[in-house]
């Protein structure tokens, strides 16, 4: 029994089936695809380059697939994965709009009972829950949400259909990963955008483009290389990982590799040097440069400071973007620092803040 039809769900799926298993997966969703289903927001991607961000238990599956730009956009990444799903006939063991409601194990016949949300009771040797970590949207419990008249929306919760921005006033309420994808769309087409932020947050551009078939090509001609470096590489990702140390190497020469990895994009940034992540003043010599860059994107000074962290880059996921900082610039977006005033309720018209009603 799994539950979940993501990536690990089905994956574990066909493995069993490989190992000689029956197996069932129960999905709450209406279709495969876990995290890549639920959540469909603006901008919506993945921040893992597509060539690495697939399986690899197939070499035929890594070359029919061509994805088409560096960074897959949510819409293509379900598409794969409704691929992998027909091609590998993995449909037919998936119960889908079916939650696990209780598993207990029973220990005299060593069997677990599993009950569903449709009242079936499964009884199975093995028990794998693939529901990973971003399976349970939580909405911050602001007195007075339910008050508030117009529509409101959970990024890890999208409508399966699009949201029409246009002439409205949005407020956005967080800055994480979510946020910095989909802030700078709403941008485009909100009359008023209002940015609530608590923690400012890290983040890299992305740089994303279309995949040139030649450079696909290269990489599907080395596809087993490629997965041996990422398997030897921090976070498993063929990230140019080096042993330099940021504290042994001069002011010019973490400049220049700074200044590189910014140019090319994405988590690679964090590879610079081997001691960004165990020394804290390597990785303020790291923290720095990208506070620099904030400064040079947005024009208001104070605007930059505020939208500064200064907590460890890397202690908080690391966000990557297109077009996060300079959206601050456009005359619509207002940043909202809740460091100043916290939000203390949701009221039927907006947002209150301890000095001011948005």
């Amino acid at each position: 029994m799994i539950v979940g039809a993501g990536f690990a769900g089905l994956c574990t799926l066909l493995r069993l089936r490989e190992l000689g298993f029956s197996a069932r997966v129960f999905e709450r969703g209406g279709g495969v695809g876990g995290t890549w289903y639920w959540n469909r927001y603006p901008g919506a991607r993945c921040d893992v380059e597509s060539m690495e961000y697939s399986y690899q238990f197939s070499d035929e599956l890594q070359q029919e697939w061509c994805w088409s730009e560096r960074y897959a956009a949510q819409p293509e990444i379900l598409r794969y994965l409704e691929h992998v799903t027909d091609r590998f006939d993995l449909r037919r063991d998936i119960s889908f709009d079916t939650a696990v409601r209780a598993a207990v194990f029973d220990e005299a016949a060593s069997r677990w009972e599993i009950e569903t949300s449709g009242g079936d009771k499964v009884r199975a040797r093995f028990c794998i829950f693939a529901t990973g970590c971003l399976s349970s949207p939580v909405t911050p419990r602001f007195p007075g949400l339910e008050s508030f008249t117009g529509e409101t929306f959970h990024t890890g919760r999208w409508p399966h259909e699009p949201v029409d921005f246009r002439g409205k006033r949005v407020g956005v309420i967080g800055t994480g990963s979510s946020a910095v994808q989909s802030i700078p769309l709403i941008a485009e087409q909100a009359a008023q955008l209002f940015v609530f932020q608590r923690t400012p947050t890290y983040t890299i551009p992305a740089h994303n483009h279309p995949l040139d078939p030649a450079e696909r090509d290269r990489i599907k001609a080395d596809y087993a290389g490629l997965r041996k470096r990422a398997a030897q590489m921090p976070f498993g990702l063929d990230t140019r990982a080096t042993e330099r140390l940021a504290l042994s190497s001069s002011e010019e020469e973490r400049r220049a590799e700074y200044e590189e990895r910014w140019s090319q994009g994405g988590l690679p940034f964090l590879s610079g040097f081997a001691d960004l992540l165990t020394h804290r003043e390597a990785n303020d010599t790291a923290a720095e440069f990208v506070r620099a860059k904030i400064r040079e994107l947005v024009r208001d000074p104070q605007l930059a400071k505020r939208l500064s962290p200064e907590q460890v880059l890397g202690c908080k996921r690391l966000c990557i973007d297109s077009g996060y900082y300079e959206t601050f610039n456009r005359a619509n977006v207002t940043l909202v620092d809740l460091r100043d005033a916290p939000i203390e309720a949701i009221t039927p018209r907006g947002v209150r803040t301890r000095d001011a009603e948005y």
